[in-house]
């Protein structure tokens, strides 16, 4: 089974960027669709947003995250980044990678922690 590793979350100031990485243990030809999702303080995990999605058919983002945030996937690294630019206090939440692969179950990160300061 895939799994995935996030990392590259932090503080930053309203305006600023961020770029997360989600290392995938295993070989990222076996997933179908990785996408972002994130967790706002105070919110359950059964409410986690849906940020981000792509797979061979292209790219597929939140409304709120339209024209800020870019997801891309880098094969020979094994890797799905999601660049955020213009980060709004909004966006502070916990950022995790779910992969769903061809075949079998799907599989979560343990997140990383993206905090946008006013």
């Amino acid at each position: 089974q895939v799994q995935p590793v996030e990392s590259g979350g932090g503080l930053v100031q309203a305006g600023g960027s961020l770029r997360l990485s989600c290392v995938v243990s295993g070989s990222i030809f076996s997933i179908n669709v990785a996408r972002w999702y994130r967790q706002p303080p105070g919110k359950q995990h059964k409410q986690r947003e849906f940020v981000a999605a792509i797979n061979s058919g292209g790219t597929n983002y939140a409304d709120s995250v339209k024209g800020r945030f870019t997801i891309s996937r880098d094969n020979a690294k094994n890797t799905v980044y999601l660049q955020m630019n213009s980060l709004k206090p909004d966006d502070t939440a916990v950022y995790y990678c779910n992969l769903e692969p061809w075949q079998g179950e799907g599989s979560w990160g343990q997140g990383t922690q993206v905090t946008v300061s006013s």
